[in-house]
């Protein structure tokens, strides 16, 4: 008798066809959930990994086959157990899925030149964005000041629309100095950290020296950029957008 061709073996099997790993999002979209009789087939995948031994979590919402857990490992060079690793590689993470986020809303993308060689899984970040040239909509100084910017979305017309700090251990502070240099634009400025730095953003945001400016500076932590992430690759997979 065959053995029954189980939704955990599916999983299974198509991680094992994209390299051993996949953000959930991506899964959304490559496991085919056509005969599996439920209404919620999302909520079924991330089941199945979290609760299986067959699959182990590099970052949240990124899970891997433990069958190739060196193999994945060595892939994002974070190999050994030092913080160095695991930083870079969250760092490059979280700007990889702005990106894609920015990029699933239709924006022009855009990370410092000295951020390229720097991975969103496998891919240097210059393969996923759509420049790592800052465009010309500043004059030198200010210009200057933006193009250390960790990510930008730019709408049609050129011009920001948003801008994202990755902070996940660094100085908050330099990063809200630098956006309120760049205040002058119509823009958004978002400060993106673990959830447990809020805190620290709340006491930098409320100085004297940013008063008139807190206002427009927001906090994301990285469970919210991760399900804005999900969320939007589980409506482009459902419905699309109009």
């Amino acid at each position: 008798m065959a053995k029954k061709y189980t939704q955990t073996q599916q999983v299974i099997d198509t991680l094992r066809s994209n390299g051993g790993y996949a953000t959930l999002g991506n899964l959304y979209h490559l496991v085919d959930t056509t005969s599996w009789g439920t209404k919620t087939p999302n909520e079924s995948i991330r089941r199945i990994v979290q609760k299986s031994n067959e699959f182990f979590r590099i970052q949240p919402g990124l899970w891997a086959l433990e069958e190739v857990r060196e193999e994945v490992m060595r892939k994002f060079d974070i190999q050994s157990k030092e913080a160095s690793e695991d930083e870079r590689f969250t760092h490059g993470y979280y700007q990889g899925l702005i990106i894609e986020i920015g990029k699933m809303k239709h924006f022009m993308t855009y990370v410092p030149a000295q951020d390229q060689n720097r991975k969103f899984l496998e891919k240097p970040l210059i393969q996923i964005c759509s420049t790592v040239q800052l465009p010309d909509f500043a004059r030198k100084e200010l210009a200057n000041r933006a193009k250390t910017v960790d990510v930008i979305w730019f709408n049609e017309r050129i011009m920001p629309n948003s801008f994202f700090e990755v902070e996940h251990s660094t100085d908050i502070q330099n990063s809200i100095t630098k956006f309120c240099d760049l205040q002058d634009f119509n823009s958004r400025f978002i400060i993106v950290a673990p959830q447990n730095r809020k805190a620290q953003f709340d006491k930098v945001i409320s100085r004297t020296a940013f008063k008139d400016f807190k206002e427009r500076v927001s906090f994301s932590s990285y469970e919210a950029i991760l399900k804005q992430y999900e969320l939007m690759c589980a409506a482009q997979r459902n419905e699309g957008f109009i």
